[in-house]
């Protein structure tokens, strides 16, 4: 969600030094492994899901790719049709795919939810969720998504952090199981209209640095929107109930006003029961979203450049995590 583009947004992310804290990426970064270390042991594992249990020992003499995802995080669900186009073309010579999904908010905890999740997406390759996050430091990961590529003797041989780098990887992933290099695909996708950067709508990691609305603390309170709303920022209006990690409407008829430069806003929300959001983009309506359960929610998808998108909740009870842009 957040893009690694310049040194600034590196230093920042040497910030962020709790697991809660760490970035989902938008731009890949594909390495040969520096210190070639023996893959550690899954760690902590709640559950197994499209699998068994199963054990880095137990994978020797396969090469394996451990991804490191979550369901809510665009950039995740973005990988996820490389991945599986991966696990398709090598699973009968001995590659094997493990999606170890270490999770962002508490829902994506919820086993169920997971495995909705992973039925939309059609993952059948071995899902492990590493809700302590114990496999992600077992690892040293610090990204969504993340992949370690593991030869068959065991050893990190390469490592993918965001999105990109895909024909190197799959080059890579082919010449471990001894297949010829597979032809040249299209080049990744161009992500180059995405500077807005993702925008968390809880208290716990806005420190009121992105929000253009007074007084912007945990506990319930009252929002007017403001009368310029800034590029990147975001707003709300009407009773809102602000904690850790998210937002969550009090009353009928409140709003969120956004103004952001992308082709794409998603947001990740969730409400006990099922409610239609109004969006405006520009002031040119738009298709309305029914939120229904906890998961990212497509809002718009036009053109590149400046827009401000207007999001009318009509009941109480709508929790909104982040807006995710591209």
């Amino acid at each position: 969600m957040r893009k690694l583009l310049t040194l600034v947004v590196l230093l920042f992310v040497g910030f962020l030094v709790a697991v809660q804290f760490s970035p989902s990426l938008t731009r890949g970064e594909e390495t040969t492994s520096s210190d070639r270390r023996t893959a550690p042991e899954f760690a902590g594992i709640s559950a197994w899901l499209n699998s068994q249990p199963l054990t880095m020992e137990s994978l020797r003499g396969k090469v394996v790719l451990v991804q490191f995802w979550t369901y809510s995080c665009i950039n995740c669900v973005r990988t996820l049709p490389y991945v599986t186009k991966w696990y398709d073309t090598y699973k009968d010579k001995g590659f094997v795919v493990v999606g170890v999904h270490t999770p962002e908010f508490a829902f994506e905890k919820e086993t169920a939810n997971v495995e909705t999740a992973i039925r939309r997406f059609g993952i059948k390759y071995p899902v492990a969720q590493d809700n302590q996050y114990r496999s992600w430091r077992a690892f040293g990961n610090q990204y969504w998504p993340a992949g370690y590529l593991i030869d068959r003797s065991g050893t990190i041989v390469a490592t993918q952090f965001g999105e990109g780098g895909y024909q190197q990887l799959e080059n890579t992933i082919a010449r471990l199981v001894g297949e010829a290099m597979p032809a040249a695909q299209a080049g990744d996708p161009d992500l180059a209209g995405i500077e807005t950067p993702e925008l968390y709508l809880g208290s716990e990691k806005n420190d009121g640095a992105i929000v253009a609305s007074q007084d912007f603390a945990a506990g319930e309170r009252t929002y007017t929107l403001p009368g310029n709303l800034p590029q990147n920022r975001f707003a709300l209006a009407g009773a809102w109930n602000l904690i850790g990690d998210r937002a969550t409407s009090s009353a009928e008829g409140v709003e969120i006003l956004v103004r952001f430069n992308a082709p794409k806003v998603n947001l990740v929300a969730g409400s006990p029961s099922p409610q239609t959001l109004s969006i405006t983009v520009d002031g040119t309506p738009q298709p309305p979203v029914t939120v229904d359960g906890c998961r990212l929610y497509s809002l718009y998808g036009g053109t590149s450049g400046e827009h401000v998108l207007r999001l009318k909740v009509p009941k109480a009870g709508l929790s909104a995590y982040t807006f995710t842009f591209g």
